[in-house]
């Protein structure tokens, strides 16, 4: 077996481009694999359990809490919890892949003690809480009251940058992918 692979992890608040930023890192880096998280909620229609979530029960996903089978966990609106199975990431690892995660703010935090040097974090920060008010009206996601809980909750997570291996504002697509790309390449590089 060769090499074991390391952790990359993406966090940005809800509209801040980290979705399209890892689309663009998976074309460019071949050894990268996305980290599938466990929710409690319902599959979306296209959603298949196993690609886009693993999909669990309640208390299945309580059960998976109680073994400490989760890297990380968090309960949102509406009483679902997201999770990332520990056995998720390290078979990846194992077979020396490189795992992006793109999770909240403080999974992150955690994820990053429990793997250390072998986890680069990247924060993803928008310009202002004015543009990402924008660019979340604009995808037309939105309705007034969850545009108002998404941008207090941006409001918080921005408290958290400086706990990041580095922060990338996204001020402009090319050059906040450039910045990612970079991180990325010389973190994968390094032994």
């Amino acid at each position: 077996m060769g090499k074991k692979g390391k952790v990359i992890i993406l966090v940005a608040p809800s509209g801040g481009g980290k979705t399209t930023l890892a689309r663009r890192l998976f074309k460019d880096f071949e050894n990268l694999k996305f980290s599938v998280s466990a929710t409690t909620r319902p599959p979306r229609e296209g959603e298949k359990d196993g690609k886009h979530y693993h999909f669990l029960a309640k208390a299945d996903f309580d059960e998976k809490i109680e073994q400490k089978a989760f890297l990380e966990w968090e309960e949102f609106y509406g009483g679902m919890k997201y999770g990332t199975l520990r056995s998720e990431v390290d078979k990846k690892l194992n077979s020396g892949y490189f795992v992006l995660l793109d999770i909240e703010v403080k999974g992150a935090v955690n994820i990053k003690q429990i793997y250390g040097d072998e986890c680069l974090s990247l924060f993803i920060q928008p310009p202002s809480i004015e543009m990402l008010k924008q660019r979340l009206i604009a995808r037309g996601t939105e309705d007034e009251q969850t545009l108002s809980l998404r941008l207090e909750r941006a409001k918080e997570e921005l408290t958290y940058a400086d706990q990041f291996d580095q922060v990338i504002i996204n001020d402009d697509l090319e050059t906040a992918y450039a910045e990612v790309k970079d991180a990325v390449s010389e973190f994968m590089n390094q032994n």
